[in-house]
């Protein structure tokens, strides 16, 4: 490790800084000191009344050292843990020098804010060679290499393990670390964008009959991450079944439109954040003669709420599952 001075050094100790000051000393976001505030309390010491509270040198030092760590590979639980446990003081805030390949952990080499050298590692607890060296791929911003993998991966073991075995734990990792330190954005969307292409690759085999109800899948609106939706599209088109994919945010009056076009055996709707997930869409749908399965996936949605005619699907296999049983497959 480098023996430079951290964010905090030259900060006097009445200084008191506000959330985007901190953020723009430790090169993170201020959504990020946020989240390490409500899920972790490390959040500023001091607050006067009628102002916003603010962070002193010492929070500084704490939240310099959590950055250090999550940039190591350890949790953001327990590298707050750790600092919470330890008296602040002053360290460098990024590794000096590459950090090394080790189990469970991808690493890249980039270049930090300043100029020095800084780690860019993605922590893989367990996941096998496939999966490291995908991650190793996707860190490295190689199109290329992502794409190929994930073709290897699909062909040899089909899209169903492909995405419950290694695209889905590689994406949790890529979201943990923007979690944790405000970066990987790049990452996650050159990720979904080559295993999209390869995914669309797969669905577009599946050839739809002439005459037949289609199965539309969609995001609900306002959702933008409609990979899980290429993925299901890809998995039915390795059963034989053709889908139909409508994308990302689609509104609610062109989903209602569509229904009503092409009156759908199946229509399944992606939600990947609460905000998205309105059961309000699901009740407008008309009711078909014969009715269209409709079904649901993603953590957005909340069991409680939906509609007594919505089934949710816990997973791609699940999701694959029930649409070949509504076909009657």
């Amino acid at each position: 490790m480098g023996t430079g001075a951290g964010p905090s050094a030259g900060l006097p100790p009445t200084a008191r800084l506000s959330v985007a000051a901190v953020a723009r000393r430790l090169g993170i976001a201020p959504a990020t000191l946020r989240t390490w505030d409500r899920r972790y309390g490390l959040g500023p010491s001091e607050h006067v009344a009628g102002s916003h509270r603010r962070y002193t040198g010492d929070d500084l030092a704490r939240l310099s050292a959590m950055r250090r760590l999550t940039l190591e590979g350890v949790s953001p639980a327990d590298a707050a843990r750790l600092v919470l446990g330890t008296a602040p003081g002053p360290g460098p805030d990024l590794p000096a020098e590459p950090l090394p390949d080790r189990e469970g952990r991808l690493v890249a080499t980039a270049r930090a804010p300043g100029g020095g050298p800084g780690g860019r590692v993605l922590p893989l607890p367990g996941a096998d060679a496939a999966v490291r060296g995908l991650g190793r791929a996707a860190m490295a911003l190689d199109a290329r290499a992502v794409t190929a993998t994930v073709r290897e991966q699909v062909t040899r073991h089909g899209v169903l393990h492909t995405w419950e075995a290694v695209l889905r734990p590689l994406l949790v990792a890529v979201g943990s670390r923007w979690a944790a330190t405000g970066e990987g954005v790049e990452v996650e969307h050159l990720l979904a964008e080559c295993a999209s292409d390869v995914l669309r690759e797969v669905a577009g085999r599946a050839v739809e009959p002439p005459g037949v109800r289609p199965v539309l899948l969609t995001c609900a609106p306002d959702e933008q991450h409609s990979l899980p939706l290429h993925a299901l599209a890809a998995g039915l088109a390795e059963n034989g079944v053709a889908s139909r994919t409508l994308g990302a945010a689609l509104p609610p009056d062109a989903l209602l439109a569509a229904v009503r076009r092409t009156g759908p055996a199946v229509l399944f709707v992606w939600s990947q954040l609460p905000g998205t997930a309105d059961p309000a869409v699901l009740e407008a749908l008309p009711v078909q003669r014969p009715a269209a399965a409709l079904l649901v996936g993603g953590p957005g949605w909340t069991l409680t709420d939906l509609p007594r005619r919505v089934t949710f699907a816990g997973g791609l296999p699940e999701a694959v599952a029930l649409v070949d049983r509504a076909l009657g497959a």
